[in-house]
């Protein structure tokens, strides 16, 4: 690989011979580095961003979707990594405070009482909305949306716009 020369100078000295700096080519030394270089870059990936799909729907008016109360549940962002969820509608659900990081048990709950409720009926899955409020942190919603992906939530939707009065009066109440 590399190789150390020593050149030597015919002229002798009387009294103490002169040597030379010992010369090192690192020629090949440089070559090889630029060949493993060039391997790795090429057999090695780069990490991929992660992005979740999140997809709004056009505001429209008069526009009215009706979800089955049954197998819908609810979860709205409050402030101090807190949510509120629910399951059905909110005139006759029992709401419930938990910490952003238990919502995996509250979802997994819920999720068991919709299968039971539709006997274990696959096509009639649990849909979730996701209503942020103005107290909620940013990195709050996106710690939900990757709980809903590792959940397996096949349906969910974010709907900042429509909170309802139940449920503000419930937040307030709370102080959320």
């Amino acid at each position: 690989m590399a190789t150390l020369n020593e050149t030597s100078s015919g002229k002798v000295v009387k009294g103490r011979t002169r040597r030379t700096a010992p010369r090192v080519y690192l020629t090949a030394m440089v070559d090889l580095m630029f060949l493993l270089t060039t391997f790795f870059m090429l057999t090695t990936s780069l990490s991929n961003l992660n992005a979740a799909d999140i997809a709004k729907p056009d505001p429209c008016e008069n526009c009215n979707m009706e979800y089955p109360a049954s197998r819908t549940m609810t979860v709205l962002l409050g402030k101090d990594h807190q949510v509120v969820g629910y399951l059905g509608t909110a005139e006759e659900a029992k709401m419930k405070i938990t910490p952003l990081k238990s919502i995996q048990k509250a979802i997994g709950d819920n999720e068991a009482r919709v299968a039971k409720a539709n006997h274990n009926d696959v096509s009639k899955y649990m849909l979730v909305i996701i209503k942020p409020t103005a107290t909620a942190k940013f990195q709050d919603f996106v710690d939900l949306i990757d709980e809903m992906k590792i959940a397996g939530i096949k349906s969910y939707t974010i709907d900042d716009g429509n909170i309802l009065p139940e449920e503000i009066s419930f937040l307030k109440t709370n102080k959320l």
